[in-house]
């Protein structure tokens, strides 16, 4: 009984098991830890080497894409996102803008009277006309230049292959891709991107005079031989990657993997085409049933060309037209008139040209 109690009491010593703990001395420790920052670096190491092969697997494939002329080889935007109708209207606005602002610091400080400004633009785009003065309101100074200019972007760089900087050879480049598309729409497509791939990233000073000196010989002359700017931007520069953007875009779906653009300016003084043209301001003469005429163009419209669908029998009709952007243009009535020139005809444009648009359909004199 005692025994029992002595076992009872409290504050009677038991026997405890201390934890044991492993302990490692300092150098076996370290050798540890460098074991795996060793291990760690060459994980890094093997994961870079992953992403390294799969950059390279994704450019051959890429380029393989653009061998065959897939839709694998689409050309992206500044933004990541594929080149499409819409994207191109929308660089189409921006270059419209520029334009517009270029067109109007020249009336409000001309480098010289606005009537050499005038008769300078209009003998270069109206054949036999040659004027040394023609008075014209701001307004229709402004819509002018903004017609020499596009014209000259629509001819003298979308229009032609601005691959290198010598005129010669984008001419004949241009007249290559011609041939290519006349014989095959797909290897015409597949050379075209090919080519702009290796193409400058920009004009020359020199090539861009050449351009404009080419396009619009009396306005550059008057101009001093100053290059259009807008707030410090190159319009021909601007144009130019617009112009690449064109070329080296691949369609965005498979039926229209064969397409390219083209520009088109409608003439002064030839006929509104509603599906050629969309006015900038409102024409009274037609809202009164009263035929009126192209005042100026101040934007081109664009066109995409197409390889024409396939007949059962295997032939290739001809090519699809398909105006993606209507030309911005001004109607006479909107601009107050015409100015009037020494030898004067009612117009001062002329009938649409073999490469004009015709009306009713959708389709170009060319290609």
């Amino acid at each position: 009984m005692n025994g029992m109690q002595q076992q009872g009491q409290p504050g009677t010593p038991m026997s405890v098991q201390q934890p044991q703990h492993d302990v490692v001395s300092g150098e076996q420790y370290r050798y540890a830890l460098t074991n795996f920052r060793i291990a760690h670096e060459k994980v890094e190491q093997q994961r870079q080497q992953l992403e390294e092969q799969e950059k390279v697997v994704a450019q051959l494939k890429g380029r393989i894409a653009l061998l065959e002329g897939s839709s694998g080889s689409i050309v992206k935007g500044h933004n990541g996102n594929s080149i499409d109708d819409f994207s191109i209207k929308n660089a189409a606005s921006q270059l419209d803008k520029l334009i517009n602002r270029w067109a109007s610091d020249i009336v409000r400080e001309p480098p010289t009277p606005a009537s050499f400004i005038c008769a300078a633009i209009l003998n270069d785009l109206v054949a036999g006309l040659e004027e040394e003065e023609v008075a014209a309101t701001p307004m229709q100074l402004q819509c002018y230049l903004r017609h020499a200019l596009s014209e000259s972007i629509s001819e003298g760089i979308i229009n032609c292959l601005i691959v290198t900087n010598s005129m010669e050879a984008n001419v004949q480049l241009t007249r290559i891709h011609e041939h290519l598309f006349a014989r095959n729409p797909t290897v015409a497509c597949v050379w075209r991107r090919q080519t702009f791939s290796a193409a400058v990233e920009s004009c020359t000073p020199d090539m861009s005079l050449s351009i404009l000196y080419e396009q619009l010989p009396s306005l550059m002359k008057v101009l001093t031989g100053k290059l259009p700017t807008a707030g410090g931007i190159s319009i021909i520069d601007s144009a130019y990657a617009f112009s690449r953007m064109l070329h080296g875009a691949a369609a965005s779906s498979a039926a229209t993997a064969d397409a390219f653009y083209r520009a088109f300016v409608p003439e002064l003084g030839s006929a509104l085409y509603p599906r050629q043209i969309e006015l900038v301001k409102r024409c009274l003469k037609s809202e009164r049933g009263e035929i009126d005429r192209v005042g100026a163009t101040i934007f081109p419209g664009l066109v995409k060309i197409s390889r024409g669908p396939t007949a059962p029998n295997g032939e290739v009709g001809e090519n699809t037209h398909t105006v993606v952007r209507r030309a911005q243009v001004i109607c006479e009535c909107a601009m107050g008139g015409v100015p009037r020139t020494s030898a004067q005809s009612p117009d001062l444009g002329a009938a649409p040209g073999p490469e004009q648009m015709q009306p009713g359909n959708n389709t170009l004199g060319m290609y």
